[in-house]
């Protein structure tokens, strides 16, 4: 629910405070506790959503009393964001918050928790001076408490009538709120309250700000944009020229001294003779006055007169009221020279310093001080913005706020939403799919877009990284675990011989991976587990022989079986890791552990509940020194790899800032498909202010997906161009794993409608074809379906002849417990020899047979 009023958010700000406290008390009463609803305003509204549960809302309770509204204001203050910053912004100025170490500063995170520290023990005390201090700012400087009484009073009399409209879809007012400012809060929906919550607690704004660097406005900025706003501030433009002497006097208050040809330029239609007639009746009446400055007679309000005497040195006209001669520092203690340095910034977009010098007629120096000055009072930001310009420049807050605003705008309006089929095209390309790179390097490349992904390790190499490396061998990949460049971290368990696994860059671990689950989360807290881990902890990187005489040792069963599911245990929960992936690959073959000698001791069925006979020592000369092809190699904790260990919002940037990498285009259905923690809400503040800063663009790319999407600058490009009839009319076509990040059916784009069940399950594949989904066929290759797009192009059926023929149905020589031979049974729900298809099929050398129809090596 939107309210809208022109207000601003001086009323808006206490008015949301009382209708999130009475919302929540009302839902409280009727709902239970945790049913609250979230209040979010600015300066055009005020928006409200209500809990799932609620059924409607009494009209009621968005009105308060206007003799109620200061005392229900000051009720509800204290839980506030508003209100703990100026009670830490007090407490210092009170100097209860005093440096521990004279000289240096201390860190913000250190501030705010010794003043929630302060805060809670002070709000024992209802009369300590600082909370009623704190109250006073809130109530007196960032709200407008008066104004919003009067308001209510007015709403109450119904001279302000309140006119509420139920309408299917937001109107463009409640639009601008939605997309302009809500849209946070709409994609924190995907998480728990509690955790968005304590998500907004964890993430530090101003170590946000320094992770991801400096602004990039220069490409930012629209230079069509900053032109306009320029004209428009400084009143060139048609509907800001002044009309008579009065606007006249006005616009000369407002911009400072001018010259009678700057002048005419700010009069539109009017003439030169009118301009004097205007010049001449205000000099007359005192109203403008005419000065020497840097060089050139301007005309300029009498109200500046002591400004300009005080701040610039000029020699002002006698016979000016004495208000207007008055010496203004002493009577306000502002700096004049600062006034007027201050107002050429809110006139003008980004300038220079010694553009300010040479207009106000005085040294770079000085003019560099008094620049510095605003700047220390955030009233001036620094920095490189003009397109095309160098050096450091200056602009004021607001302006700067308004030229972001208005390119971001032209930015959006600059791209038009492609439909999904560009998308589909567009993925592959992205991810380097038959990108025709080989070698190390191209196996590298490839890791660093997929790193952090929980992918099938039974197809990470078969139809992952193959599909993404010409030539693709196990050795390139072997050969950067090896070095320690890449490591492995498992993800989950599939099943009893497959998993999720993590291809990862060792440095990169702790920036993508989310912490280990305790043991008894995950399910490793059995005595095989508790021994493996102590002896890794203790002696670090083992080999097999070396755990199972751990295992030995503590008097447990130490045959391969035991040993070897509580070290895969470690390994599905991510606690532990090898230095080569042959381990992984003897997992999904399923193959079965080397036979090997044991001691008659031993329990022939390998229970973990029956203890050896033998002493510890004699019993490790017995164990197997080969082991299992799944236990090969050399073992190690993942705990280093966490340390040392990020902040949140290390985490959270690093995390979107992979995503982007890896989709180009990110979108909050690939953000859910990736299982990113809290949901989009969890990535998208740092898309926000990535977005703010120039490094990403949002917009509306792609037809029919979430309105919040983010991209990398050439991504949209690259975008675009499949759209493009040079590059439409080319052929892509793809047999992607149903699973790999690049197949983005089922997670980007909804499966087109078919006679079956279509999902992203690991061993089933998708068939494309200029991004249009021909075919799916199910993992072990049984059932094949076929959508709507496979009438459109024949080519899915030679491409399903040759990848069956290739190196046998799913064919790589590191599986091989895969189907070495295709045979589909059925085509859409019916018999494979008696679909519609199977003739093509046949041409394309599948063979007919009694279960259906088959080909491989």
């Amino acid at each position: 629910m939107c309210i809208h009023s022109p207000f601003g958010s001086r009323v808006h700000a206490p008015w949301a405070t009382i209708i999130r406290t009475r919302l929540d008390a009302h839902f409280s009463s009727e709902l239970g506790d945790g049913f609250g609803a979230e209040v979010l305003w600015s300066d055009d509204g005020i928006v409200v959503r209500l809990p799932e549960a609620a059924e409607d809302l009494p009209m009621e309770l968005l009105f308060p009393d206007p003799d109620e509204v200061e005392s229900e204001v000051v009720a509800a203050l204290p839980g506030t964001a508003a209100f703990a910053a100026r009670f830490r912004e007090a407490a210092a100025r009170a100097l209860l918050l005093p440096r521990r170490r004279p000289g240096q500063r201390t860190p913000l995170w250190q501030q705010r928790q010794r003043a929630a520290d302060l805060l809670s023990v002070a709000s024992k005390y209802p009369s300590f001076p600082i909370l009623l201090e704190t109250t006073r700012e809130c109530c007196n400087d960032i709200f407008d408490l008066p104004a919003l009484r009067l308001i209510m009073s007015e709403v109450r009399s119904r001279r302000i009538r309140v006119v509420q409209v139920e309408t299917p879809i937001a109107s463009p007012f409640a639009r601008s709120l939605l997309f302009g400012w809500i849209a946070v809060f709409m994609y924190e929906g995907d998480a728990p309250l509690a955790e968005r919550r304590a998500a907004a607690l964890s993430l530090d704004r101003e170590l946000l700000r320094d992770l991801l660097g400096v602004e990039e406005l220069r490409s930012l900025l629209d230079p069509e944009v900053v032109d306009l706003v320029e004209m428009e501030l400084q009143r060139l433009t048609l509907d800001r020229a002044a009309r008579d002497a009065d606007e006249l006097h006005d616009l000369l208050r407002v911009l400072g001294p001018l010259t009678e040809i700057e002048l005419a330029a700010r009069i539109g239609e009017a003439s030169p003779q009118l301009l004097q007639t205007w010049l001449e009746h205000l000099v007359e009446r005192r109203r403008v006055i005419t000065v020497n400055m840097a060089g050139e007679q301007r005309y300029c309000a009498a109200e500046d007169a002591a400004k300009l005497r005080d701040g610039l040195g000029l020699a002002i006209p006698v016979g000016l009221p004495t208000a207007f001669t008055d010496s203004v520092s002493a009577e306000s203690g502002e700096s004049p020279l600062r006034d007027l340095v201050a107002r050429f910034a809110r006139t003008h977009g980004p300038f220079t310093s010694a553009q300010i010098a040479a207009r106000l007629g005085i040294s770079q120096e000085i003019a560099r001080l008094s620049l510095a000055e605003l700047v220390g009072t955030q009233r001036l930001l620094t920095g490189e913005f003009l397109p095309g310009g160098s050096g450091v420049e200056f602009c004021d807050a607001e302006v700067l706020r308004r030229l972001r605003r208005r390119s971001l705008a032209a930015l959006r309006k600059e791209v038009e939403p492609v439909d999904s089929a560009a998308l589909a095209r567009f993925l592959p390309r992205w991810q380097g799919i038959g990108s025709g790179r080989s070698g190390t390097d191209a196996v590298a490349e490839a890791i660093g877009l997929l790193q952090g992904a929980a992918l099938p390790g039974s197809l990470i190499e078969a139809d992952i990284l193959c599909q993404r490396v010409k030539n693709f061998s196990s050795a390139d990949l072997d050969l950067l675990c090896a070095t320690g460049e890449v490591v492995w971290l498992g993800a989950g368990a599939v099943g009893a011989h497959d998993g999720r696994v993590r291809l990862m860059f060792r440095d990169q671990v702790a920036a993508l991976v989310p912490a280990v689950a305790t043991a008894e989360e995950s399910g490793t807290d059995e005595p095989h587990h508790h021994v493996l881990r102590a002896h890794l902890s203790t002696h670090g990187a083992s080999f097999w022989a070396e755990l199972t005489a751990a295992v030995a040792a503590a008097s447990l069963p130490y045959d391969d079986q035991s040993v070897l599911e509580a070290l895969w245990d470690l390994v599905w929960a991510g606690e532990v890791t090898s230095d080569s992936l042959s381990p992984l690959r003897a997992k999904a073959s399923g193959g079965s552990p080397r036979s090997t000698s044991r001691s008659a001791s031993r329990s022939a069925s390998g229970s973990r509940s029956r203890r050896p006979s033998s002493s510890a020592a004699r019993a490790s000369l017995r164990v197997s020194r080969l082991g299992p092809p799944a236990g090969a190699g050399r073992w190690s904790l993942t705990a280093p790899l966490f340390l040392p260990a990020p902040s949140p919002t290390e985490f959270v940037t690093q995390r979107a800032l992979q995503l982007l990498e890896r989709y180009g285009v990110l979108t909050r259905e690939m953000a859910l498909a990736e299982g990113v923690e809290g949901g989009f809400a969890g990535v998208y503040p740092v898309l926000k202010l990535l977005e703010e800063r120039g490094q990403v663009r949002r917009g509306y790319f792609v037809d029919g997906l979430g309105a919040a999407q983010f991209a990398k600058p050439g991504a949209v490009d690259l975008l675009r161009a499949m759209t493009q009839p040079d590059t439409a009319d080319r052929t892509d076509a793809w047999v992607l794993a149903a699973t790999d990040p690049a197949q983005p059916f089922g997670a980007a784009l909804p499966w087109p409608e078919s006679s079956g069940r279509p999902s992203r399950a690991i061993g089933a594949y998708a068939l494309i074809v200029n991004g249009d989904l021909c075919a799916y066929l199910e993992r072990g290759g049984k059932r094949l379906l076929t959508f709507e797009a496979a009438s459109r192009h024949d080519s899915w059926v030679q491409m399903l002849g040759s990848f069956a023929s290739a190196t046998g149905f799913g064919g790589s020589s590191s599986s091989s417990s895969r189907v070495r031979r295709l045979r589909i049974e059925t085509i859409d729900g019916e018999s494979a020899n008696a679909s519609s298809w199977a003739e093509a099929l046949r041409a394309v050398g599948f063979t007919e047979g009694y279960k259906g129809l088959s080909k491989g090596a």
